[in-house]
């Protein structure tokens, strides 16, 4: 068949029938299962992709409809998605750590008429939803472990519904290849959810050639083989994870390597040694706090021998970035600390085999992307959006910058605007959202740029750098610019703090509320004899919160005084998707934590020295809590103000 169709003509599914033609016997994907990796070939994925279209078919499934996946990474849950896609249908990812009310929106505004669920845990959770999904025929579940006993007729299993395809294909003979070249790539291939930091998520609807170009843009600046092994661990709901295990493995031809469940992703990571990686900045922060973890339970010996290297390899990838030449002492030490700590290091992280590896979804803080380079990983800033089917810029290997975000891959153009907000066009850029013709309207002007909704500019070098969010971007009283994740991304260097939220937007200094990170800090009180009983109990110890002063103190070192932060809480719980407070990748929904926490905010600017707290808990299955507490407020040093209450 690839013969037959033109390269520009091309789906998804049809890129699969083209690799199980011209490399049937290669590694398509893998995936871990009761510790030994399964190999399906390029034949094989192929043929699961095709059998379960056909058992869909044979369902009554159509041109348009819509299927939904949930659940941990399973090449089960890929394949759905082909099958639906070759059909004519779109696939709709949902993340599997979605509460009731996610779910019910998203799968009800979607149409989805058939699910593919991982397991019994998310079987149970479709099925408490079923009455209220009008549209839903069918639940199709993968492991059937702990599902022997149940009878709902929607129920079907994967291999049932494989069988049935077998079946139907054997009666239809020419039935799939015909459908699947009905396609075409202006057509919707997936609805990729926003992750709604301002409210409800929209669903962006991504065509086949969106993804297929964004795949081929970036392969061209970044040296991808084929064979490349990669892990497949990100959230299938996140378009990051169809950017590569769909879109560029497709295109590539890579092996995409799904871990045995989320617990192993780090032992599978280091068994199986990737090519490439791409990881959100808080997988990366939370490899460095392990690294700083285990440096400091080091023996005393150990520990010198990794703070010296450490702060040697710095210095080094300081003097790169400067383009200054090391000394030769420069790189004898380097010699000597890639044997004693660098190699090792990267051996313990899984990233010996890495050519490349990238962090997006969120900036990420220069210390740490320096700690990373500088230990010999090769890592680089990418930056994407949903609605550009992941893809906008990066960085080419020579000009790694902690402060940009690269530059725009091959086929996109970009442009800052007169408000100073990033905007492009290409083929990567999305149809429309989902049912949302006015959403779209707003973002996308009459002559068909995407509006990004950040702000930036282009350095002397053609680099993009994005400052915040536009809509975060804002002054402190003094007329001073306030850009919040900047200075949250300095708090959170420290292996202390998990989360923070700064505050300053028209205000006379900036404030904010950290999340104390439950493991490094319960660590820290336990070498030091102090006992506590919860999250909340250890966020109240004063010796935690003159620890984490100090951690502030490192920071504000760093940043311009009008930008230091003066007072500063402990919040006596962890910033939740579950409530709201921020969304399945883990970035804060600001507009939401501000009216939920504007006591605090009013307690902080008030000169009070503790305010009353009470926040909205939603446990796993959906039931409600109430917290009632009182927490302390802290003043940075003995100079900071102190308004009075009005």
């Amino acid at each position: 068949m690839s013969a037959d169709v033109p390269a520009d003509t091309m789906t998804l599914p049809m890129l699969l029938q083209r690799n199980a033609e011209i490399d049937p016997d290669s590694p398509g994907m893998r995936e871990k299962t009761r510790g030994v990796w399964q190999t399906y070939s390029w034949t094989s994925y192929r043929d699961n992709v095709r059998d379960f279209a056909l058992g869909l078919a044979s369902s009554g499934f159509k041109r348009g409809d819509k299927l939904s996946v949930i659940g941990d990474n399973r090449p089960q849950l890929y394949f759905a998605q082909l099958a639906a896609q070759a059909l004519g249908g779109i696939s709709v990812p949902v993340y599997q750590d979605s509460i009731a009310s996610e779910l019910i929106y998203v799968l009800n505004h979607s149409e989805a008429s058939v699910i593919v669920a991982e397991d019994q845990e998310q079987v149970d959770k479709a099925l408490s939803l079923k009455e209220q999904l009008p549209r839903l025929r069918m639940i199709v579940f993968d492991d059937p472990r702990g599902l022997w006993g149940y009878d709902d007729p929607i129920l079907r299993s994967f291999a049932n519904v494989i069988e049935d395809g077998r079946a139907f294909g054997k009666a239809n003979p020419t039935f799939y290849e015909t459908e699947l070249l009905k396609g075409r790539p202006d057509e919707a291939a997936m609805i990729a959810y926003t992750s709604g930091t301002t409210g409800t998520p929209k669903g962006a609807m991504l065509s086949h050639r969106n993804m297929i170009a964004a795949a081929e843009a970036f392969m061209e600046v970044n040296e991808v083989k084929r064979g490349d092994n990669w892990l497949s661990y990100l959230p299938m709901a996140w378009v990051g994870d169809a950017a590569f295990t769909l879109g560029m493995a497709l295109v590539g031809r890579l092996t995409a390597n799904c871990p045995e469940n989320p617990e192993t992703v780090q032992r599978d990571l280091r068994e199986l040694g990737p090519n490439a990686m791409l990881a959100p900045p808080r997988i990366w922060e939370n490899m460095l706090t392990q690294m700083q973890i285990k440096g400091g339970d080091a023996t005393p010996v150990k520990r010198h021998i990794f703070e010296f290297f450490r702060s040697l390899a710095e210095h080094c990838e300081l003097k790169r970035s400067d383009g200054k030449p090391l000394s030769i002492v420069d790189r004898l030490g380097l010699a000597l600390g890639e044997i004693l700590v660098y190699g090792p290091v990267r051996d313990q992280l899984g990233l010996r085999n890495a050519r490349w590896c990238y962090t997006g979804g969120a900036p990420l803080g220069p210390d740490t992307y320096r700690f990373f380079r500088s230990f010999g990983i090769n890592l680089k800033q990418v930056y994407g959006a949903t609605e550009a089917s992941a893809m906008i810029s990066c960085q080419p290997d020579s000009e790694a910058n902690p402060n940009t975000v690269g530059r725009p891959i091959p086929q996109i153009e970009v442009k800052i605007d007169d408000r100073g907000e990033v905007m492009l066009k290409g083929p990567n850029v999305f149809i429309g959202y989902f049912k949302q013709e006015e959403a779209t309207r707003d973002t996308m002007t009459a002559d068909g740029w995407l509006k990004t909704g950040d702000a930036g500019f282009f350095d002397k070098q053609g680099h993009l750098v994005i400052i915040d969010r536009a809509k975060d971007v804002g002054k402190l009283a003094d007329g001073s610019a306030f850009a919040p994740q900047f200075i949250e991304n300095k708090l959170k260097f420290s292996p202390f703090i998990r989360e923070a939220v700064a505050f300053g937007d028209q205000r006379p200094f900036v404030v904010a509320m950290i999340a104390v990170d439950m493991q490094t800090a319960g660590t820290w009180a336990e070498k030091r004899g102090i006992a506590y009983t919860s999250f909340m109990d250890l966020s109240r110890k004063p010796e935690v919160a003159a620890m984490i002063e100090a951690e502030i103190a490192k920071s504000n070192a760093t940043l311009p005084d009008v930008q230091q932060i003066k007072r500063f809480l402990l919040l006596n719980k962890e910033l939740d998707a579950d409530d709201a407070e921020m969304t399945r990748t883990r970035k804060v929904r600001r507009r939401f934590v501000a009216e939920k926490y504007a006591a605090v905010i009013e307690g902080f600017y008030g000169g009070r020295a503790e305010v009353e707290v009470t926040t909205e808990i939603t446990f796993e299955d959906g039931r409600k809590s109430t917290l009632n507490s009182t927490i302390s407020i802290h003043d940075i040093g003995a100079g900071a103000p102190v308004l009075q209450a009005a």
